[in-house]
């Protein structure tokens, strides 16, 4: 029993070494055999639509050399120079391995009668390798063209690679060149241009057609989503119709990478679009469940979710659109980091916003639509963002208050009183009488008790103070509202009410006033 998991143990082992099994460039023979073997394997696949054999040419691709200081091709480059670099070896010279050297006398290996040439790398991780050199591997067609004419020799499969038919097909004129690209190419991008944004025109069409057939209002949100998905779905299939074209027009060197690299910002462009729109429908859908919660954390937390969402899906979208552009990101974040602490020092006030922000949510000392004393301003919160948090005032100006401020004052939340005080001083004349004193006082407490949404439990009614002008009558009450027009309207009706019972009572209100005395009679000058 130990024997038999021994060796399926062993097996296994051997089954996965084998699928990590390191390329072999060791010596030009090394290099040489792998290869011809990886192009054979190569070619083999494609004739039984194998994959997994196809994707043996990424072991032949292993064998080129290329400097990091060079413009880096495309995949789809380099697999064209190993097919032509076959197709040259196979129609040329028949490989015997048993001659290529193992260790040549000089530094560089020469396939005999050709331009085909093997050096050692000299630095970097692959220092030591035999490679073929830049100069073979990128001349590869011209070597192709040169003996295309040849049949393969005996025993050779090729690489399996069939002559485009626009060589075949196309006029004389179109095979011209102009800027290093072909006539037939130029016509090919603009044909291409033209017909990717025909389909985007059509994609928009027949979507916004689909969406209109759902008029369940089951559907709503769902359609409003796909909606906002209409032009960023339409965009990236043109972007995707836009690169398998470039591919077919077998664009190479600096024509491809700009061509490319421009499809690859489309394509970009195009996810971050789409995420983008997403996320505000599915906001603005959240938002309407808020309403139908008593929470009031779900209605701030929404809106702050949106924007960090945003803000993330625009800061991936950049990062994964430098990415296909070739650019180590990676690196470039860690290079960053070399100016971190300048960074950290030149940010710290956003950090400090942002904390505040994130405190406010948690604390909830208010929020939007509350009346608010913060630092000095007063009135109501318009938002709270990533920075800062707006505050209409009662000038209708709109205040900017950094949230790491808001974060650290005094906030007087008005809104949350669950009682409004009401309080005002009645001046009625000195020549009042005090039996109607008492019976404006009482009366003013009878409409106090009578008033609806004015607080039974507190309020206070007295005659208070005697004034230079006025007998003064101090009223003192609670109304139970959590609106700043309704407080209004019951301290309006409450203080009609005391203006009739003045009336009946015959209490008159005083005014600042003044009387002179004069002691003695006033004697003409002489």
């Amino acid at each position: 029993m130990k024997a038999a998991f021994l060796t399926l143990l062993f097996f296994s082992f051997s089954s996965f070494a084998s699928e990590l099994a390191y390329v072999k460039t060791d010596s030009p023979r090394d290099t040489m055999e792998t290869f011809m073997k990886a192009m054979n394997d190569y070619r083999e696949g494609l004739e039984k639509r194998d994959p997994k054999l196809q994707q043996r040419i990424e072991d032949a691709i292993r064998c080129f050399a290329e400097k990091d200081d060079k413009v880096i091709l495309s995949r789809r480059e380099k697999e064209l120079a190993a097919v032509f670099l076959k197709e040259v070896i196979d129609r040329v010279i028949l490989i015997d391995l048993s001659l290529v050297p193992e260790k040549p006398e000089k530094n560089r290996w020469r396939l005999k009668n050709t331009e085909i040439v093997l050096r050692p790398m000299s630095q970097g991780e692959r220092q030591g390798e035999w490679l073929f050199t830049e100069g073979t591997w990128k001349r590869a067609q011209q070597f192709y063209q040169r003996v295309s004419h040849l049949p393969y020799l005996q025993g050779a499969l090729g690489a399996g690679y069939d002559k485009p038919w626009m060589e075949e097909y196309l006029p004389y004129w179109s095979r011209g060149e102009t800027l290093n690209l072909k006539n037939w190419q130029w016509l090919g991008l603009l044909l291409g241009l033209i017909m990717g944004l025909i389909l985007k025109f059509i994609l928009q069409i027949v979507l916004s057609g689909i969406w209109h057939l759902t008029t369940s209002p089951k559907f709503v949100w769902k359609r409003k989503f796909l909606q906002a998905l209409e032009k960023p779905l339409a965009l990236l299939a043109a972007s995707a119709f836009w690169f398998t074209w470039a591919i077919n027009l077998q664009l190479k060197g600096l024509a491809f990478s700009v061509v490319d690299g421009l499809i690859q910002i489309v394509f970009g462009i195009s996810i971050v679009w789409a995420a983008y729109k997403a996320v505000s429908v599915i906001a603005k859908y959240l938002v309407e469940m808020t309403k139908k919660t008593e929470s009031t954390l779900d209605d701030q937390l929404v809106p702050f979710a949106e924007k960090t969402l945003k803000l993330t899906i625009v800061l991936l979208g950049a990062l994964m659109i430098l990415q296909n552009l070739g650019f180590n990101v990676f690196s470039l974040l860690a290079g960053l980091g070399l100016g971190g602490l300048a960074f950290a020092l030149a940010a710290q006030d956003t950090a400090a916003n942002l904390f505040g922000s994130i405190m406010i949510l948690i604390d909830q000392p208010f929020k939007v639509g509350d009346w608010v004393v913060v630092d000095g301003v007063e009135g109501s919160v318009e938002e709270i963002g990533f920075r800062s948090t707006r505050i209409r005032t009662f000038y209708r100006s709109l205040v900017t208050v950094p949230n790491a401020v808001v974060a650290k004052a005094k906030i007087d939340n008005m809104t949350e009183r669950n009682l409004r005080r009401a309080r005002t001083v009645l001046d009625i004349a000195y020549e009042t009488p005090r039996e109607r004193i008492v019976d404006f006082v009482a009366g003013i407490k009878k409409i106090l008790e009578s008033s609806q949404n004015v607080s039974k439990e507190s309020y206070q009614v007295s005659f208070n103070s005697y004034a230079s002008s006025s007998l003064q009558v101090f009223v003192n009450f609670y109304i139970e509202t959590q609106s700043w027009d309704e407080e209004l309207a019951i301290k309006q009706n409450v203080f009609i009410e005391v203006h009739k019972l003045a009336e009946e009572l015959q209490v008159d209100f005083a005014y600042p006033t003044q009387t002179l005395y004069m002691k003695g009679e006033l004697q003409a000058p002489q």
